[in-house]
């Protein structure tokens, strides 16, 4: 099982009181941002597109600490940027533990050999690294050689102290549905805890726009993947938001289950879209409209999202919002092999991008 049970407990009794008092919008995960700068450039990813000027800034601890409490959500996600690089990042990670928040630490790991004497193992804290597949794949994806290879001796280092650890793997457009297979295989071996998967978004300020996944193309490829499923593979996310990539459910948007506050406040409406900002977590809820987004507004911005932060907390919104959903988790998570003769036969096609691309050139690109 890919989350502890004192994890699952907290966010279960969490929901249910939500649900009790009739809250319709509740946060269940904070994205908090406290710096943008990275030391990487990612090609499907537009946080260090920002000016210089902003890219020096962070957010202090205590700004972190607010933003916590006001939200009041279970669980911090901390992104970047990469978080390792925020001079006072120990600190914070500190405060939250304090909290007794479970917090999902989002780093590339190039840093995470040097930097994790700062942190202490704890049930609250989980290093989330991001591995976007296999050596040659992940290497193009952050656009840069020996990636891999750095993020995994970090991944062994923390395991080796008794840390958490998790991976959070971005697919787009060219993903090879074997490949990742035998990633997962791969991650199961070295000792995660469990994985976590989304499709790529296309978001505007991403230097790379024409490798995301359409949502069509979104559901073969996750049901290629996920399906005939072996059961050494473990995942650090709803069973639920899985069947929805599988294109076995669907799932309006609940952009509000993972509010984003960084150094500008908090983000209308989620963490990938950025039409303007509320200067608390109450203006955002009351004044943000909502029926605006997803891909059920026809909104052509959300039209191919079927990411983590918009859908997962859909999912486990479903899992306890009915008895159908509850039992669905259920099966979900100790029947989860799915069996699927079709998504057998797409394993033997050919793996076909929609727009071609060269990963040595795009990679030799980034470096120069």
């Amino acid at each position: 099982m890919g989350v502890p049970v004192s994890q699952m407990w907290t966010v279960a009794t969490y929901v249910l009181k939500q649900r009790i008092q009739g809250r319709k919008r509740y946060p269940l995960v904070l994205m908090l941002e406290p710096l943008f700068r990275c030391n990487l450039a990612c090609a499907g990813c537009g946080k260090i597109q920002y000016p210089a000027h902003v890219l020096k800034q962070n957010l202090s601890p205590d700004e972190c600490f607010r933003a916590v409490d006001e939200c009041g959500a279970p669980m911090v996600s901390i992104p970047g940027g990469e978080p390792l690089m925020h001079p006072q990042i120990a600190e914070i990670v500190a405060g939250l533990v304090a909290r007794k928040k479970y917090i999902y630490l989002c780093t590339n790991a190039l840093l995470l050999k040097e930097k994790i004497d700062l942190f202490k193992p704890s049930k609250y804290l989980t290093f989330s690294v991001h591995v976007d597949g296999e050596r040659e794949h992940h290497d193009f994806s952050v656009c840069r050689e020996g990636g891999f290879d750095l993020a995994l001796d970090g991944m062994r280092e923390a395991l080796r102290r008794g840390f958490r650890v998790t991976t959070n793997t971005t697919l787009f457009d060219g993903a090879d549905p074997n490949s990742v297979r035998d990633f997962f295989d791969q991650m199961m071996e070295l000792g995660v805890e469990g994985m976590m998967l989304s499709p790529g978004y296309s978001y505007d300020k991403a230097p790379d726009q024409k490798h995301f996944l359409g949502r069509a193309r979104t559901r073969r490829v996750f049901r290629a993947m996920l399906a005939n499923r072996k059961k050494s593979w473990v995942f650090n996310q709803s069973p639920l938001f899985l069947e929805f990539l599988m294109g076995k459910r669907d799932y309006p948007c609940t952009p509000w289950g993972m509010p984003t506050f960084n150094m500008f406040g908090w983000q209308k409406p989620c963490y990938l879209l950025q039409d303007g900002y509320a200067d608390t977590f109450e203006e955002l809820m009351r004044e943000t409209e909502w029926h605006q987004y997803g891909t059920e507004s026809g909104n052509p911005k959300c039209a191919n999202c079927m990411v983590h932060s918009g859908y997962e907390a859909s999912a486990v919104n479903d899992t306890f919002g009915s008895l159908s959903g509850f039992l669905a988790t259920v099966r979900a998570t100790f029947s989860s092999k799915y069996k699927d003769d079709e998504a057998l036969a797409m394993l033997k096609e050919e793996t076909r991008p929609v727009h071609e691309y060269n990963p040595l050139v795009q990679i030799g690109e980034a470096k120069s």
